[in-house]
């Protein structure tokens, strides 16, 4: 007879493994079905200073490891393949992978989301080489020196004026000429003394030196050429939710993010949201894991009914 699992968690990030270890704990069965490696974004991150219960801060790589083993110990399993497909309604779910197709009463989407790049050639090897994409996790890093904020819009807004407590000057590069973020970043930014702007400017290529040590910057209007020297480039340009699989399916708002409240649960019965992926006000690791707890509550809730 085939195995049907209670729970299909589709992501092996902070919140797809905090999700496995409560539903494992409880007694579930429990498979995680992860395309690449554990952590999520998470595991591109250094050091991560905020998150509680590591007082010298720990790599994201690491900490994802321990959610994972976490999981495991209580009877979590971890599929290394990528979802192709879901069938969310009725009983059971099917849940296509490349390793072949698995049954689960509820599926926890925890697929995350990728911030967006600038499209330069060689880009994604530059990330912890001077190239960030969140000043939370890395802006300590730069404290007393030179930064870059590429973008204009509310994070990258809130980005700038988080490392102006850091750093002792702040560049902020953004192809209009002012700002799209909301006003209640404006006077802040336009009164830091350590923020400046590049208006009508956009990053064509970054300067190395082993990492990254500038940006090539491009006038818009003039088209006139100019580099700007700095010892790290934060990118913050928004960010690209990973719900291309389940478009149809579930609802998702006009950035692509899955709509779910606090109680993490779509429209679809037993199909729940969590994590980066789900519409939020912040996106963090902590909330991340608060999340995968949640979702397993109203789960436990839905099986009970079943």
């Amino acid at each position: 007879m085939e195995t049907i699992y209670d729970m299909i968690v589709i992501g092996g990030g902070p919140a797809g493994y905090t999700a496995a270890l409560y539903a494992a704990r409880a007694g579930m069965r429990v498979l995680v079905a992860e395309k690449m490696s554990v952590g999520g974004q998470m595991a591109l991150t250094d050091i991560i200073d905020n998150y509680p219960g590591f007082e010298e801060g720990i790599d994201g790589f690491s900490l994802g490891m321990k959610m994972q083993a976490s999981a495991e110990r209580f009877g979590a399993v971890t599929e290394y393949a990528e979802v192709t497909a879901i069938e969310p309604v009725g009983q059971p779910k099917r849940v296509c992978t490349t390793a072949g197709d698995f049954l689960t009463r509820t599926i926890v989407i925890a697929t995350g989301a990728d911030p967006r790049r600038l499209g330069i050639a060689g880009e994604e090897t530059l990330v912890g080489r001077g190239l960030h994409y969140c000043a939370h996790c890395d802006g300590r890093f730069y404290k007393g020196k030179t930064v870059v904020v590429v973008g204009g819009g509310n994070s990258a807004a809130a980005d700038a004026l988080y490392l102006s407590r850091l750093a002792a000057r702040v560049i902020v590069v953004h192809r209009r000429d002012t700002l799209r973020a909301t006003k209640i970043y404006h006077e802040p930014l336009l009164q830091a003394e350590n923020v400046e702007f590049l208006w009508n400017s956009t990053v064509e290529d970054y300067i190395l030196d082993g990492r990254v040590v500038g940006i090539k910057v491009k006038n818009v209007k003039s088209g006139e050429l100019c580099e700007v020297a700095a010892d790290g480039v934060f990118v913050s340009i928004g960010r690209e939710p990973t719900t291309a699989l389940l478009r149809g399916l579930v609802v998702l708002d006009e950035q692509g993010y899955i709509v779910a409240d606090e109680t993490t649960r779509t429209n679809l019965a037993g199909v729940y949201a969590v994590g980066d992926v789900r519409t939020k006000a912040l996106r963090q690791v902590v909330t991340a894991v608060a999340d995968g707890a949640t979702a397993v509550h109203f789960a436990e809730e839905y099986l009970a009914n079943l």
